[in-house]
């Protein structure tokens, strides 16, 4: 079921791509939307506030499982979105999607089949697919 609804998303985009089919247009679009989803998680912050920031140095402990290093891992954010901030935010990594499928459209790759290749992948490295 879910193989069909990504392909049936990806089908849709190569569907409705007819103005901007090449490949210099996709990576184009789909930097901009990469940009507009950075720009919408900074607004959360900057402008409507329902989540904050908070960077430093990521602490490592030392002769530590692997569990308890992700434990003490921080994502150094705190509060919680918004609806409306979500909602934004939820809409353009839309857009990114939209732009992967195209680009995949274009190269003839399939963006399911990607996925699977990819969460094999990071299954059979486990906690050494440390990227």
């Amino acid at each position: 079921m879910k193989e069909m609804l990504m392909d049936e998303f990806q089908h849709t985009v190569q569907d409705l791509i007819f103005r901007n089919k090449s490949i210099i247009d996709s990576i184009t679009k789909y930097q901009e939307s990469n940009a507009r989803v950075n720009r919408a998680i900074v607004k959360a912050v900057t402008q409507c506030g329902c989540i904050s920031i908070d960077a430093g140095k990521q602490e490592m402990p030392e002769d530590v499982s692997f569990e308890q290093v992700r434990a003490a891992m921080d994502t150094h954010i705190s509060g919680k979105l918004c609806e409306n901030c979500a909602d934004q935010i939820e809409k353009e990594l839309g857009k990114n999607l939209y732009y992967i499928a195209s680009i995949c459209n274009t190269l003839d790759l399939n963006l399911y089949d990607i996925m699977i290749k990819e969460l094999e992948q990071v299954k059979m490295l486990g906690q050494f697919n440390l990227e």
